[in-house]
């Protein structure tokens, strides 16, 4: 399910000086050897290509892939080859005589056995059926020199289990939701990743603009304090007012410094989460088009339960939770079934143990019924079962949970271009607010309080709509992770 969505310009920018101020010392761009313009969409694309945050999700995956490859071998036949090439034994062994007493003999012989087995489990029963080849040889060595073969040319085994659980079928309910689940969190990562990568890239965009804001100021106030000076001088404000205005221009010294190094850490974060050179400098571009138009709950819900990994979780969770009860009853009581049938030769020669095949059967029933135990498995069955009703419990909460959490995060996002504009447009007022409050102090009408407070007005303004900006992104973002970046 996709939804189109037009975009919407941006009716505002960060203006370009602030590129030049960039750079880790404060140098101009002109002198660093490699300066790397970001876009958002090439910040997300680099994130999710090298970050250290997708090669784990990319891991994960893997491990859930093999997981899965290993559960579909088992549903198919082993061969397997065994064998002892040679076994030789030269040692005494006890030998009991006909009076009962022991004496030890000497024993000195060569071995050697192979067998080569086609086994196959068998999904519906829970048992496994194995076809099977082998052929053992013994030689005396000594005074008694001899050579004897035993062949098992074929051999049809049956292992079954007649009341236990059924492990293959439960594997074969619940392994296909697991790796269903994990394909799911991998989209939801891939997101994850995206939503970190926003908030690293308007972090540096923030730092980008404070640092503007903070020379701006600077220059202002050095302008202004000029302007003081000159005013004190024909007596039209008080020494205390040129002292403040003193004060004002420290304190922009002390906030550029503040920038500076904040930009320099914000664009550390940036480099060492993208993976990134640390000589590299980077110059965040303010994203000119915002996400536009607006989602349903509705769509969202549906998306989100069709894709995301939640609604796979919570049927593997329930599956467990029957397969856990069914394990309990499963062990109350076991029968299981042994059976082999085929042919056995035994010569001095290797083609005479393959000639005169007799019958070679054997069929055991092995039964373990538990006569008194004090209770003991059935209050395993019913822990399994409380157990379960636990996590059908918890399973309901964690619905309500996941679609409240949808709820709110549909109605921020369909807000959230509304909060925008009023930010762009605060923005701008606040700014030509400080403009003529500036011109007005210059020809001494507004106290230095009400110009301090239009500059930070401003300050705050713009900060509040670079805010305003990464909620927008950040929203839009998160609704793509919940649906796994199949709703548009």
């Amino acid at each position: 399910m996709h939804l189109e969505m037009n975009k919407r310009k941006l009716i505002f920018c960060v203006t370009a000086p602030i590129w030049v101020l960039c750079t880790p010392c404060g140098k101009a761009l002109g002198q660093m050897q490699d300066t790397l313009r970001l876009t958002l969409d090439d910040a997300i694309a680099i994130a999710q290509e090298q970050s250290v945050n997708a090669a784990m999700a990319k891991n994960k995956q893997k491990t859930a892939y093999w997981q899965y490859r290993t559960f579909r071998a088992e549903q198919l036949p082993e061969i397997t080859f065994t064998g002892d090439l040679p076994d030789y034994r030269r040692n005494f062994t006890p030998y009991q005589l006909e009076d009962g007493s022991y004496t030890f003999v000497r024993n000195n012989n060569i071995g050697m056995n192979g067998g080569l087995s086609l086994t196959q489990n068998i999904p519906f029963t829970g048992g496994k059926i194995s076809l099977s080849s082998t052929l053992d040889y013994q030689k005396q060595i000594g005074n008694n020199n001899s050579n004897e073969f035993m062949s098992v040319p074929v051999a049809i085994t049956l292992t079954q289990p007649i009341f236990g659980v059924n492990t293959f079928k439960w594997d074969r309910r619940i392994e296909p939701v697991r790796y269903e689940e994990s394909q799911a969190e991998y989209a939801e990562e891939i997101e994850e990743v995206t939503i970190s990568t926003i908030s690293y890239f308007f972090n540096l965009i923030l730092a980008v603009s404070n640092l503007e804001i903070a020379r701006q100021n600077l220059n202002n106030a050095e302008m202004l304090y000029d302007v003081a000076v000159a005013k004190r001088e024909i007596g039209k404000i008080s020494e205390r007012e040129l002292m403040q205005m003193e004060i004002s221009a420290l304190q922009a010294q002390s906030t550029l410094t503040d920038a500076i190094s904040s930009l320099n850490s914000r664009m550390f974060q940036m480099r060492a989460f993208l993976g990134l050179d640390e000589s590299q400098v980077l110059v965040p571009i303010v994203p000119e088009e915002a996400p536009a138009g607006s989602f349903t709950y509705r769509q969202v819900l549906d998306a989100a339960r069709q894709y995301n990994a939640f609604a796979k979780n919570i049927l593997r969770r329930q599956l467990e939770a029957d397969y856990a009860v069914a394990v309990a009853k499963g062990k109350r009581r076991s029968v299981d079934l042994y059976a082999s049938f085929g042919f056995s030769g035994v010569n001095n020669t290797f083609v005479g143990a393959y000639d005169d095949l007799k019958n070679n059967q054997v069929v055991e029933i092995g039964i373990s019924i538990p006569i008194l135990d004090w209770g003991k498995r059935k209050g395993q069955v019913k822990i399994a079962e409380s157990n379960r009703e636990v996590v059908e419990t918890q399973i309901k909460q964690d619905e309500i949970n996941f679609n409240q959490d949808i709820f709110l995060l549909v109605e921020n996002y369909n807000n959230q271009a509304r909060q925008l504009e009023i930010a762009v447009k605060s923005d701008s007022l606040a700014t030509r607010r400080y403009e003529i409050a500036v011109k007005t102090f210059m020809v001494g009408e507004i106290s230095i309080l009400d110009l301090n407070d239009a500059r930070d007005s401003k300050d705050s303004a713009r900060a509040t709509m670079i805010q305003e900006l990464y909620y927008f992104w950040n929203y839009y973002y998160n609704i793509r992770s919940v649906t796994a970046g199949m709703l548009e």
